[in-house]
Formats: C-alpha cells, structure tokens, sequence
C-alpha cells in the first residue's frame, strides 16, 4: 500500500515542499523514516504510535516505510507529524478522500493533539505558491496562517477532529481570512516626558525621518536611553509588505502573539551588551534569526556601546551596508533579512564625565582613548549622525513648560516619508538610509553653494567616500523636513555637523 501527502518544510527564512511518500509492506514489523530526517523527526515514530492509539486507531503490524523527498535535503524539527500520521491513515484506508490538493504541517502529542510548530507563515505562503487549495495547520496557528490570502486553512486541535473531518459529516470549519483592521496600540513612551535636550530630539526626528543609524554621546543622566526608547513613538507606520515581512521572522523564532497574526508594529529590540555574536547575527546548526534580524523594518538599540565585546560589534558592519545577515553552515547558507535603524548610547569614558561641564573626569588619557577605541572607526563610520547629549539644566527639569509630544513630531517624520514614497516609487528604495550610491545624485540635487561647501568640508575634514555619501543622505532628509527638493548651504551643514563627535572623541587628543 502506497501513499504520497503533502507537507512543507522549513531551513531558515525558506520554506521548501516535502513529499512524504510511504510504503506499507508485508515482512517483519518495522517503522522506519528516510529522506534526510534529523533526530526530531525520527522521534515522530513514536509519537505518532502513541497518538494513533489514543484515538483507538491500530498502527499497521507490518513494514512501513516513509521517505521525505526530496532526499538530499535535510528535514528538521516536529512539523512533519501531521503529514506521516496522515499518510498511515491514508495507506491504510481509514482515510479514503483525495488529498492532492491539500498539505498538512503540525507536531503531534502523544494524546493525539496536534500542537503548534513554529514558521507556518512562510510555509503557508509557499503552499499558496504551490497551487494547494487546502492547509491543515495547529488550531493554535490557524490565525497565523489566516494571514494569507486564496488558500482554505484549516485549525487542527488532535487527531480525532482530523478523522471526523474525513469520515463524518463533523467538518472542521475553514479559518476566515484576517482582514488588517486598525491595530491596537500599546501604549508608547512619550517625548513629551523629557525635559530639555531640543538638539537631540531634533538628531533623532531626523533620524526617524530619514531612516538614519545614530549614536549619542553623553554622560550618565543626560537622557541617552530615555530617548531612545521613546523613539518607537515617532517611526511610520508600516506599510502591508513590511508587516509580512517582519511576521515570517518572528513567526520562525516563536515570538508572534497567538492573538495578533501580523506584526504592525515596528519591532524595538534592546539586547544586553553581554549578547554573544550568534545571538546578535543569529546562528545555531539550523541558524536561527538574531537582533538584528528580529529588529528587521524596526529599530535596534544598543545601550552602553562601548561594553558590548568588540568582536560582536564589528558584526555588524556588513548587515549595516547590506541590510541583510548571512549564516552559513554546513546544510546550507541561510540569508535574513535586516533593514533596521541602529540607535546606540555610550558615555564618553569609563567614569563617564569626561567632557562634563561641571563633574571632573576620574579617568586617566590611556583610559579614555582605551574605551573609545572600543568603537571601531568603519563601524563609527556607520553612524549617519552623532550625537552629543549634554546635561540637562535644572531650569529644563524644574520648568512646567509642556514638551513637544510624539505625536506632533511624528507628523513631520510622516511627512518627511510621504515625500520620500513620492520620490522613491517604482523603486525598491524606502526611506533616504537606503539610497543607493549609483542613485545619489538623481535624488540629492545640490545648488550650487552647497556643493562648495560640501566640497571644502570634504577636504578640510578628511570624510571618507562612505562618510560623504551618509552626509548627503542625511542632507536630503533634513530638506525633506523643511519641505524643499533642492538641497542648500544650510541643509549640509546641519548634516556635517552631526558628523563631528568623531573629531573631538577618537582624535587621539
């Protein structure tokens, strides 16, 4: 007796079609499963043994052989037990339907309930790809799935539910589609609590606008983090495509709320500055997504820069330019993506007052220049603006002043988009960050006094081709803001001067 039942797996990101193909045979009783399978999957054998029992149904006395084509490529996890029990019910007769349009993916419990997998938004695309009409999926991941449009999903709870489906009249209702609705909005941190600091709010407005990476200098106290996590506040919204996008990661690491299927929030990762490089890049045997994946069309913060190892900062470097994370092992090479806004804060030292107006500095030269050079200059070189947090006054922090809120600022970062969507429509670019090299000049128009100054700031400065080219970005962002497509004098020196800190802290005075 033969069977083939569809399911899907998953390496990564990529989901990939499964064939699972079985073979029951007179001989010596024997359970047995090839095609590349890891040791989760051939732990199935049992857990579909004991399920099938749990719903009265008698495992075949026979020699069974499954096989989870294609052979050459490896098979992981549990998301395969839906699909092998399904083939024994099916070579056996107790399901006698056509199932050639449909996939089945799920883990199944000893008890016969099926639990859900990790990753059923990918694959869930992929099968609509693949032309199947019908989807079976944990009932806990049937919202997840519902996600996807033109395919009949259909929520599993245990096997005695899936039988019924079959052999009743007890159909097993299909998802409705999820229809995007006004999400509900946690509630954000607000810019309106921070007293003080117009020139950095105003860095990181710009930064918000633009799409822009930023690192702000400044002692303890001065609000670098307060900040920075007020920052998710003034982001756009996203759009349809970037939502799905940031849900297939999250839904591969396990991190989707059962209750929200899509992500609409733009994620805010803060990783401790222990993390290891695997946990920050991703890794594993089967390589698993990291921060900065995790915070894809989001923001990641690194708090207390200078702490993080050197080796894990300098990981970075490449997803930065790139704007995705590749990982290869030896079952393959896995590409994540991450376009993310990188936020970072550091003190200026170990002590953390040097530079301070009013505190003394307990650190030696060695010691500052020591932390400091922590901070690699290609890496420094990535930051699109610095930032200096000065101390706040006690007349900012005593004044009954009410603060600029979110939500008038993130009007004028929306703005600032919606002039950039304008722009950038029919291309693949989405914000200013991600202007192209080739592309700078189409869209960076300069008059002609700001190209002089540009240019002498080029030499007098000594910028490098990556530092020019992040100055001009930055230029057109803060154009944008003021509402004006050609970029003047005023607009590059804004931009220069944001690319300062360098000079006064890794001089090497």
């Amino acid at each position: 007796m033969f069977a083939k039942i569809n399911s899907l797996g998953l390496f990564g990101l990529n989901a990939f079609k499964v064939d699972t193909e079985i073979d029951i045979s007179r001989g010596i009783p024997l359970f047995e499963i090839v095609g590349l399978p890891d040791l989760v999957v051939k732990e199935s054998r049992e857990r579909i043994k004991a399920a099938l029992r749990s719903c009265g149904v008698a495992f075949p006395t026979a020699r069974v052989m499954v096989n989870l084509a294609p052979a050459n490529t490896r098979k992981s996890g549990s998301v395969h037990d839906l699909a092998i029990l399904t083939a024994v019910l099916k070579a056996t007769g107790t399901i006698e339907n056509d199932l050639d349009d449909s996939c089945f993916i799920g883990e199944v419990s000893l008890n016969g309930d099926v639990r859900a997998v990790n990753g059923v938004l990918p694959m869930t695309l992929l099968a609509k790809e693949l032309g199947i009409k019908k989807i079976f999926v944990p009932a806990d991941n049937a919202f997840e799935a519902s996600v996807v449009s033109g395919i009949e999903i259909y929520g599993v709870k245990s096997i005695d539910q899936l039988l019924c489906h079959f052999t009743t009249r007890t159909k097993i209702e299909v998802q409705p589609e999820y229809v995007p609705s006004a999400a509900k909005q946690e509630p954000m941190l607000d810019f309106s609590d921070v007293k003080g600091q117009k020139a950095a709010k105003r860095a990181l407005e710009i930064a918000a606008a633009g799409g822009h990476n930023a690192l702000m200098i400044g002692s303890p106290g001065s609000g670098k983090s307060m900040l920075a996590k007020r920052m998710p506040s003034i982001l756009p919204d996203m759009t349809f495509e970037e939502s799905i996008e940031t849900t297939k990661i999250h839904s591969i690491s396990g991190l989707l709320d059962p209750g929200t299927p899509l992500v609409t929030t733009r994620p805010f990762r803060a990783p401790h500055h222990t993390i290891s490089a695997a946990g920050l890049a991703g890794g594993g045997s089967v390589p698993h997504p990291g921060e900065i994946s995790l915070a894809h069309n989001g923001l990641l913060f690194l708090d207390e820069l200078a702490e993080f190892d050197r080796r894990t900062l300098e990981i970075l470097r490449q997803p930065l330019e790139d704007r995705k994370v590749t990982i290869s092992r030896a079952a393959g090479t896995v590409v994540y993506p991450a376009s993310i806004m990188l936020i970072a804060a550091m003190n200026p030292c170990p002590c953390g007052y040097y530079g301070h107006p009013t505190k003394k500095c307990r650190c030696t030269s060695k010691q500052v220049s020591g932390y400091m050079s922590k901070i690699s200059g290609p890496l420094l070189d990535r930051f699109d603006l610095h930032v200096e947090v000065a101390p706040v006054e006690f007349n900012d922090l005593s004044s009954d002043k009410k603060e600029e809120s979110s939500a008038e600022i993130r009007k004028r970062v929306s703005a600032a988009r919606d002039i950039q969507n304008k722009r950038f429509k029919g291309t693949s670019i989405t914000c200013n960050a991600k202007i192209t090299p080739d592309m700078l000049q189409k869209f960076c128009p300069m008059n002609e006094s700001a190209k002089a100054f540009a240019g002498n700031a080029f030499d007098r400065l000594g910028l490098s081709a990556r530092a020019y080219d992040r100055i001009l970005k930055v230029s057109r962002t803060i154009a944008d803001l003021a509402g004006e497509e050609i970029i003047n004098k005023e607009h590059v020196s804004a931009a220069i001067q944001y690319r300062s800190l360098d000079r006064k802290y890794w001089s090497g005075n």
